[in-house]
């Protein structure tokens, strides 16, 4: 069982930043790729970005390529989401995810049903 907490969500005016963190506890995320989604209110939760276990494959959404920068580091059981020029459409409820299977240092996941473990999610409010 892997257990995921986000953190880092507030509130930020239209051109800020933000990162998020995930925090995983339990089994070790080390070899699993991970992924972050995000949920508007009235919308379904919609991919945002994916990274392979090394670190070394990265995949954005359209929508935040060039703004938002994926990270981990598996040392401490972390992942990031550097988010910057944050626009009112980013505003939403930010969750990360793990697969339960262990794959190739590239592999990512884009989406929702690639994935098992989720965490509770941080909202992230940018006012215009």
């Amino acid at each position: 069982q892997v257990q995921l907490v986000e953190s880092g969500g507030g509130l930020v005016q239209a051109g800020g930043s933000l990162r998020l963190s995930c925090a995983a506890s339990g089994r070790a995320v080390s070899f699993r790729p991970m992924g972050w989604f995000r949920q508007a209110p009235g919308k379904e939760r919609e991919f945002v970005a994916a990274i392979s276990w090394s670190g070394g494959s990265t995949s954005y959404e359209d929508s935040v390529k060039g703004r938002f920068t994926i990270s981990r580091d598996n040392a401490k059981n972390t992942m990031f989401l550097q988010m910057n020029t944050l626009k009112a459409e980013d505003t939403a409820v930010y969750y990360c995810a793990a697969p339960k299977g262990y794959y190739s240092s590239s592999y990512y996941a884009t989406h929702l049903q690639d994935y098992d473990y989720w965490g509770q999610g941080t909202q992230v409010t940018v006012s215009s």
